[in-house]
């Protein structure tokens, strides 16, 4: 799949994950997000820059019983459990939000 944003064709692999880390903005976020029947909202945009904050920390994307407990730890019970998160990505919170935020495939997920 390939999308254009501000006239540059920003390519992505057989799942959808960018294939350049690099290209990734909000507003291809919002592109991608679109394909997927979301509308990011501001709840959604707290998980996608937890991640992607992670990522820049340690260099990996957690799978999806990490982000619930790293996210938990952050924001409470009442957010790091799989309800809510599936509420938001009910794709696979881990994928669904990894590949918005730009991120590469979540550790250990096939």
């Amino acid at each position: 799949m390939e999308f254009t944003i501000d006239g540059k064709t920003i390519q992505t692999d057989s799942e959808g994950y960018l294939s350049n880390l690099g290209d990734w903005s909000e507003e291809l976020a919002d592109a991608i997000a679109a394909t997927e029947d979301l509308e990011l909202t501001e709840a959604h945009w707290e998980v996608i820059n937890f991640l992607r904050d992670g990522y820049q920390s340690t260099g990996t994307v957690p799978n999806i019983r990490a982000l619930q407990k790293s996210f938990k730890k952050e924001f409470g019970a009442e957010k790091g459990n799989s309800k809510y998160l599936y509420s938001l990505f009910p794709y696979g919170p881990a994928k669904q939000a990894a590949r918005i935020g730009g991120l590469p495939k979540p550790t250990g997920c096939v």
